[in-house]
């Protein structure tokens, strides 16, 4: 039998995931709430927030993912509890693999939908307050099916994409429709230059 691939951290939040939207709680009243993903590509996430003076008080989520992509979750929304909006939307993939102790290189991919869908439903909350776009980063979405922007391409950069293969590990860009590989793929070859990689 082969050794178990994940730390007993990620053991622990897939098999006992924490703050998980049950059926019974379809009455969960968010103040904010996110979806991004794609259920074409298997991966889809809904996240939840309760919110009190621009600190997250509760959270709910609810995935079709796979182990990582629920532990991730799960972790993450321990992390956010008690957050400033603020601080909580600067989360990004790479803190939550260090949380979990790691993750198979070929699995980071799944740690990327959690903050997406926290972004997006402190972004909805924001808007629901009067302030919509008070905390969104530019960016221009590269891939539409999926909502992954040249930001996201770039943070893929910064940790070691250098080409479509790991570009599409990295972010799952490209899993859909396929139609914006050669423009990720010029935002690609453009921060190698910059970057000087």
């Amino acid at each position: 039998m082969p050794d178990w691939l994940y730390s007993d951290t990620v053991k622990e939040h897939f098999t006992n995931p924490r703050n998980v939207l049950l059926e019974d709680e379809a009455s969960f009243a968010a103040d904010g709430r996110g979806q991004t993903g794609n259920i074409k590509c298997g991966d889809q996430m809904l996240m939840l927030l309760k919110i009190t003076d621009d600190v997250i008080a509760d959270v709910r989520w609810k995935t079709y993912g796979c182990a990582s992509a629920i532990a991730s979750t799960s972790m993450l929304s321990e992390t956010i509890k008690g957050m400033n909006i603020k601080d909580a939307y600067q989360i990004k993939p790479e803190d939550l693999v260090e949380k979990l102790g790691g993750l198979p290189e070929y699995k980071i991919h799944c740690s990327v939908l959690g903050d997406k869908a926290l972004r997006a439903a402190i972004d909805d909350y924001l808007a629901k307050t009067g302030r919509a776009g008070m905390l969104k980063e530019a960016a221009t979405e590269i891939c539409h099916c999926l909502g992954i922007t040249d930001k996201d391409i770039e943070r893929a950069f910064m940790n070691g994409a250098r080409n479509w293969e790991q570009l599409q590990q990295a972010v799952k860009i490209g899993t859909v429709c396929g139609g914006c590989k050669d423009r990720a793929m010029e935002l690609l070859h453009g921060f190698q230059h910059i970057y000087g990689y």
